[in-house]
């Protein structure tokens, strides 16, 4: 097991000495190439290379070979101010734009009607894309009637919040999210290019309007390496003793560029 564990880190370090030495957009010697390179099995250096595809370092292309991706930018958040995708990239000089976009008003599964009160539902799924590849699977589920398809077709760009912000009706107060890594599914995988089972970061909220009412519940799916998430938490200035102590704020960073996929 130690044994193992040596090689899968002398492997990783080899492999990303390698990716952070090209430049974006150089092409990585075959697999087998590599393979031979690095003293590997093929199927050794596949689950390595599927680590760094998830960080959002290289890219395989179907046909045509795994291509280096530097990140130019990291989207920087702090969970306390609710932000869109395009909100974050705009701020570093980012560009994003929206890839492959459904919606669909259907009737609402058990737990949607406990979460929106409401019979009929507007899904709206899309893919946002940085620097010509996938970086997030945004998932969103809105009471029927709160939008016509006409407004999604014409106004929309990308994000439901900027579309209801620019709206201004309801007028939306809270977002209560919740935050872990999970495993992607088939079609995650599938939108974002990545392997089905590879860690993404997941953001679950639920949006209410001033009146208490849910307006919107999304699914959010991070590609690792494009976001850093940051939460500011105060410090109890009263120790458990009852001691006064000088206060202050934490910062928490969440910065997803290390995920191990085991």
């Amino acid at each position: 097991m130690a044994q193992r564990t040596q090689l899968s880190q002398r492997l990783h370090g080899q492999l990303g000495d390698l990716i952070t030495e090209l430049s974006a957009g150089d092409r990585l010697p075959s697999e087998p190439k590599l393979s031979k390179i690095l003293g590997v099995s093929r199927a050794t250096l596949r689950e390595a290379m599927r680590t760094f595809e998830t960080q959002g370092m290289i890219q395989r292309r179907q046909g045509v070979g795994t291509f280096v991706v530097h990140p130019s930018g990291v989207m920087d958040a702090g969970l306390e101010v609710l932000e869109s995708i395009e909100t974050l990239a705009e701020r570093i000089g980012l560009p994003v734009r929206m890839g492959t976009f459904e919606m669909e008003r259907r009737l609402a599964s058990t737990q949607e009607k406990e979460i929106l009160k409401e019979d009929q539902v507007l899904h709206v799924s899309r893919v946002i894309e940085a620097e010509d590849r996938p970086v997030a699977y945004l998932e969103d589920t809105l009471p029927g009637g709160l939008m016509t398809d006409d407004e999604l077709l014409i106004s929309f760009s990308g994000s439901v919040l900027d579309l209801l912000l620019k709206r201004g009706n309801p007028p939306l107060a809270t977002s209560d999210t919740e935050m872990q890594a999970v495993a992607s599914e088939t079609h995650i995988a599938r939108a974002l290019r990545i392997q089905r089972g590879d860690v993404v970061l997941c953001l679950r909220a639920t949006l209410y309007s001033d009146e208490g009412n849910v307006v919107d519940y999304s699914e959010s799916f991070f590609l690792p390496g494009y976001f850093r998430f940051r939460v500011v938490r105060r410090v109890d200035a009263v120790n458990a003793r009852g001691v006064q102590k000088p206060g202050g704020n934490q910062t928490k960073s969440y910065e997803f560029l290390e995920v191990d996929n085991a």
